[in-house]
């Protein structure tokens, strides 16, 4: 049975009391031995003997033993009085640590309930908190004919910022993104830090996939403005996945497994967001086996370097290559680089994917000079690659050892591997342009390119994404865009090139644009090296 505070009192004083009590009744003993003695003392040297008579004569005649017979009830009141208020404070000094011991128990179990719950860096929900809540909006009432859309949310380069700054810059970085995303979503209670790298959003107001999708799009605006961190401006890439309920599941397990799989597929995206798709599941075991066997693959030589002839459109002469790299795997035979590219970025293991192909491109490039074979060698940069500032001396070092001259090299890179970081991407490019390299923007077009940019970036050629070159002969509307390009690109001091070139009418057609150099299948797939240096010595235009 629980003790009242009343009755803890109680007894606690009767306790310290009864110890408290003990010097007074020494101290009451030593004043009653004290009389007597006195009294004794004083009928001895009176009457030169102690008799009853004497005693009694001491007592009544003495005024000074009058004071000593009354210092034992006067110590025992002082006594007892002070052992009262001794043990009045000494108890209530122990009550109030005691409930300060409580109150402290109590805040202490809040925070093992607040951390169990929340992120400790951001005060957000944590995964198991996000999972009860979206189970919850989940049991809603069906006649209420309600759907909710999830997001899950990663900053694709966290992992160079947390590199580049240290976890401390990074953890400021993630506050501040955790902060506009609860501002951005209207409450704290809809969004979650899942862990390091990803945060889930839930929408319960967004039930059909054109509002999902929108959102996204806002979503991403709200993220685009710089973070500020020790006074650098910081642009963060965000790569969100879209689920929605019930379209693509009715319990949060497959809701979230289905989010974090939109979100690998939005790392590929030029839009920054993927709504969910079932095909995307059936890539799933493939994918998952493909990160895992990429970089046994680089140590066992199983990745190959392909070649694609660029034609002189007016000379019709074969004026260079582009270098594709392709893997054939044992199990899941040719595997283009759609497939793997991406799995290279999002493992990071671009970079040495990457350096492999410059490094074989390097090599044959090199060794077609020496046999008087003129030709430019187009290789692909990634967007983690030109965010790299190792890449300039990495390539000095592998074009001083494979005896390759810069002007014989053309890097190609994509309108969205600019945007991502203009500035950074910018100061790489000069620095290789510095050394004699060219570069070429392709798949010019399907991007977001800013033409500010543009003008300022080294770039010695444009290529015409084939998706507009492919359909010209049928859409007007891709004829036009492709003229403006080849206008626009000439304009700037460019080289052209088409990509998708099939058939003879399409060439003609380019041609008669001012369109400079062609390639595509009507003049040559990518084919080994073997194979090219064949074609070479029998080309002709079909």
């Amino acid at each position: 049975m629980a003790i009242s505070f009343k009755d803890a009192f109680a007894n606690n004083s009767k306790i310290l009391r009864s110890k408290a009590s003990k010097p007074s009744i020494q101290a009451v003993s030593v004043a009653i031995a004290a009389a007597v003695a006195a009294t004794l003392l004083v009928s001895y040297t009176q009457f030169q003997s102690i008799t009853p008579e004497g005693i009694v004569h001491a007592q009544t005649k003495n005024v000074v033993l009058w004071i000593l017979d009354a210092l034992p009830f006067l110590f025992g009141y002082v006594g007892q009085y002070s052992s009262y208020v001794m043990s009045q404070e000494a108890n209530l000094m122990v009550l109030e640590q005691t409930e300060e011991l409580r109150q402290k128990a109590k805040e202490l179990e809040k925070q093992v309930a607040f951390s169990a719950t929340h992120d400790t860096l951001t005060g957000l929900p944590n995964r198991a908190l996000f999972y009860d809540r979206l189970e919850q909006s989940l049991r809603h009432p069906r006649e209420k004919k309600l759907g909710l859309t999830v997001l899950m949310l990663s900053i694709e380069n966290q992992k160079e910022i947390e590199s580049t700054l240290g976890l401390t810059s990074t953890d400021l970085i993630v506050k501040q993104l955790s902060t506009r995303l609860a501002s951005w979503s209207g409450t704290e209670d809809s969004v979650a830090r899942m862990d390091t790298h990803s945060f889930a959003i839930l929408l319960g107001d967004c039930a059909d996939r054109t509002s999902a999708e929108q959102a996204a799009r806002n979503l991403v605006k709200a993220i685009e403005p710089h973070f500020v961190i020790n006074k650098l401006r910081l642009t963060l890439q965000p790569c969100i996945g879209i689920v929605l309920s019930p379209e693509h599941g009715d319990d949060a397990d497959t809701l979230l497994q289905r989010a974090g799989v939109a979100q690998f597929f939005a790392t590929q995206s030029v839009s920054g967001f993927s709504v969910y798709s079932p095909n995307m599941d059936e890539h799933s075991p493939r994918r998952l086996t493909l990160i895992g066997e990429l970089k046994r693959a680089l140590e066992r030589d199983e990745l190959y370097l392909y070649f694609q002839p660029k034609i002189d459109l007016v000379s019709n002469s074969v004026v260079g290559v582009e270098a594709l790299v392709r893997w054939e795997h044992a199990q899941h035979g040719f595997i283009l680089p759609e497939e793997f590219i991406g799995l290279a970025e999002h493992q990071r293991m671009i970079q040495p994917l990457s350096m492999w192909v410059i490094e074989r491109a390097f090599l044959n490039c090199a060794g077609w000079h020496q046999a008087g074979i003129g030709l430019k060698v187009s290789i692909n940069l990634s967007s983690k690659d030109l965010l790299d500032p190792e890449l300039p001396d990495q390539i000095a070092g592998l074009a001083a050892k494979t005896g390759v001259q810069p002007e014989w090299i053309v890097f190609e890179i994509t309108e969205s591997s600019i945007m991502g970081d203009p500035a950074r991407v910018l100061i790489i490019l000069e620095r290789l342009r510095a050394m004699g390299y060219q570069f070429a923007i392709d798949d010019f077009g399907t991007g977001y390119s800013s033409m500010a940019y543009l003008k300022k970036l080294p770039l010695s050629e444009l290529k015409i994404d084939k998706s507009f070159v492919m359909d010209m002969l049928s859409s007007e509307n891709d004829a036009i865009i492709v003229r403006a390009i080849v206008d626009l690109a000439h304009n700037l001091g460019f080289t052209v090139t088409a990509e998708g070139i099939e058939n003879i009418e399409t060439m003609n057609m380019l041609k008669s644009m001012g369109c400079d150099i062609g390639q595509g299948f009507l003049f040559s797939e990518a084919i080994p090296r073997v194979n090219l240096e064949k074609w070479l010595s029998n080309w002709t235009v079909a």
